[in-house]
């Protein structure tokens, strides 16, 4: 049945259908029960599935990773949330040398199959600590899997995709989409972990990006396409593992090639896809790949230097032009 919800509601709505089906599943983090989550995704569970499967935690974030990497080794399905992906940074211990390590470490013997839920991204007057892009630094660990839904669809399958993986799977909800409304069709088959999807076709430019920056690409996409730009948009929807087929066969198409990534520019994924680029089709760009990504500042709280910081349509537009322009 295809209806039209917000993507909290798809998430929610996946984590309840998967809580009917499956009672090895629960949901642990902070402030999930009884307020319902930080930004209010869990509403409602406690009082469905009750205190023992919507478990509030201390604010500890190594302690209730830990006890869920301990949970998924006994056999449990947890989801665990973390508020926001800075808060992350407290468990990165248990998520780099145990839940992403552990199915090597013991020889294959092992699987830990945790999903870890957080919120990433700026544009909330949240300041400094709260308005991290951290996706592109988990997408560098072996042993994870990355997921950025960007739309309707993508939050709400990837829930489902995350808890049928084997392995610890980090799905990252930029807080800006939350409020968003799209179609849901919970009929479809879902696209599997690690394939890209093409938003917008087009045969002049290829703008690679995902998360909350594939709406901006799109806004974009249609500005330039008054000018006579036909730029292609591809949500790559997984950063561990890339999709280089899509990115390949994307550039082979337009040989021309803008990355919009809301992580700073150093040590970006956004590098890394121009890394692989370079490797696999150097003579397929017909210009120098450009990219578009966070200024490289702490995120400030002004709400006019906030937006300043952080990717923008009008940004994608000025750099597209730039890569045109190039012979």
């Amino acid at each position: 049945m295809n209806t039209t919800i917000t993507y909290r509601e798809a998430v929610r709505q996946a984590i309840r259908e998967i809580m009917e089906k499956d009672e090895r599943v629960f949901l642990m983090g902070e402030d999930v029960g009884r307020y319902g989550g930080g930004y209010a995704v869990s509403m409602g569970l406690l009082e469905v599935f009750g205190p023992e499967r919507i478990i509030d935690t201390p604010l500890c974030e190594s302690a209730f990773t830990g006890a869920g990497i301990g949970a998924a080794l006994g056999g449990m399905r947890p989801i665990v949330e973390i508020m926001t992906v800075n808060f992350s940074l407290l468990a990165l211990d248990q998520i780099m040398n145990n839940a992403a390590t552990l199915l090597h470490m013991s020889g294959g013997q092992f699987n830990v199959p945790l999903v870890i839920r957080m919120v990433t991204g700026g544009g909330k007057q949240l300041a400094a600590q709260h308005s991290h892009s951290l996706e592109g630094m988990y997408a560098h660990i072996p042993g994870l899997k990355v997921l950025t839904p960007a739309t309707v669809q993508d939050a709400y399958d990837m829930v489902h995709l995350a808890l049928n993986d084997p392995d610890p799977v980090l799905i990252f909800e930029n807080a800006l989409l939350y409020n968003t409304k799209g179609s849901l069709d919970t009929q479809i088959p879902p696209l599997a972990i690690g394939k890209a999807k093409t938003m917008r076709s087009g045969k002049n430019l290829s703008i690679i990006t995902y998360g909350i920056s594939v709406s901006k690409a799109l806004e974009a996409a249609e500005i330039l396409a008054a000018e006579g730009i036909d730029a292609e948009v591809v949500d790559l929807r997984s950063l561990r593992p890339l999709d280089d087929e899509a990115i390949m066969a994307s550039l082979r198409k337009t040989h021309r090639v803008l990355i919009v990534d809301e992580g700073w520019k150093s040590g970006s994924i956004s590098g890394e896809i121009m890394a692989r680029i370079n490797e696999q089709a150097f003579f397929e760009l017909d210009a120098p790949m450009g990219r578009v990504c966070t200024a490289e500042v702490p995120i400030p709280y002004a709400a006019h230097l906030e937006h300043a910081a952080l990717p923008q349509t009008d940004k994608i537009v000025a750099k597209a032009r730039t890569i045109m322009e190039e012979l």
